[in-house]
């Protein structure tokens, strides 16, 4: 049976901050083992979001897009989302969450499941520098949030929790 929860983690782990959410997923998968709620969610980590990451919303009940933002309110800002088209890219890829829901509604002419974003502060992007200072910092208030999100699973729930972005 298919997980009703898919969370996507979005960054390069090569470029500083950009590693947060990769890192994020990596510390969710074996929280979630312990705590016996692997079945219950799917982890997809990628460099960016593509067109074909609207096929994994397929059959969900929630999605969650975790990401690090520049300029985003420390330490983080979590939010609901919809679909909305993106704008012209250079390519079929760079899609922001927003894009890859209105691709699904497109694809699947039904509407996506209930979307969030957890976007993470970043203060350093380089490549081959490694998680800045205040991004450590901002991880483990990440983390918080994020294991407090997992154990209640619910659209009602998170949107009840949710801000609204500043950027």
């Amino acid at each position: 049976m298919q997980p009703g929860v898919v969370v996507f983690a979005i960054g390069n782990r090569s470029r500083g901050d950009d590693a947060i959410g990769p890192l994020l997923l990596e510390r969710l998968a074996p929280w979630l083992a312990a705590e016996a709620q692997t079945g219950e969610f799917e982890l997809i980590e990628d460099y960016q979001l593509q067109i074909e990451h609207a096929l994994d919303l397929r059959g969900r009940r929630l999605a969650l897009f975790i990401d690090a933002g520049c300029g985003t309110s420390a330490p983080l800002e979590f939010y609901a989302i919809g679909p909305a088209r993106a704008p012209v890219a250079r390519s079929t890829h760079e899609l922001p969450p927003q894009g890859v829901l209105d691709v699904y509604r497109q694809v699947a002419l039904a509407e996506p499941p209930p979307a969030f974003v957890l976007c993470v502060r970043g203060e350093r992007f380089e490549l081959g520098e490694g998680l800045s200072g205040p991004a450590e910092a901002h991880v483990e208030a990440a983390w918080r949030q994020l294991t407090l999100l997992c154990r209640q699973p619910d659209a009602a729930l998170w949107r009840a929790m949710a801000g609204t972005p500043t950027h």
